[in-house]
């Protein structure tokens, strides 16, 4: 991440091992796996509210209040390209109603979810640090 601009996003052993445990064993960890080697990572969960970050949005506003998914730490091994759009693509066709967030310096991730079809909703505020985060939604 720091050497395409975005030198704060999970910086300081971010996501921790406890955290990427405990998504595990709730089931909501997924690998992308390519020619039988993990290349990708990520975090998703469907629901109604199921993102307490996303219950306060400023500078705008989602789109509505149905259930919906959420993805989270999205991580390539740099081996593949087009991990992201994989393992977002393979979200929606599990949930038509998805939610993202993402550090403000990863432009990535922004140029990468608007040519998905999200749009920027408004900023939202997570607990891992004070920086906010842009919101999107599709």
């Amino acid at each position: 991440m720091v050497a395409s601009g975005n030198p704060f996003q999970w910086r300081d052993s971010w996501p921790p091992s406890s955290l990427v445990k405990q998504d595990i064993v709730t089931g909501h960890s997924y690998v992308c796996e390519h020619n039988g080697r993990i290349v990708g990572t990520f975090f998703f969960n469907q629901g109604k509210d199921i993102e307490p970050t996303y219950a306060v949005i400023s500078d705008g506003k989602w789109q509505n209040d149905s259930p919906y998914g959420v993805i989270h730490r999205i991580a390539g091994d740099g081996s593949v390209k087009g991990i992201g759009a994989f393992c977002i693509d393979w979200c929606y066709q599990r949930c038509k109603h998805l939610r993202m967030d993402t550090h403000p310096d990863n432009r990535i991730m922004q140029n990468l979810l608007l040519k998905l079809g999200f749009v920027r909703c408004g900023i939202i505020h997570v607990v891992q640090d004070t920086m906010p985060r842009i919101a999107f939604e599709k």
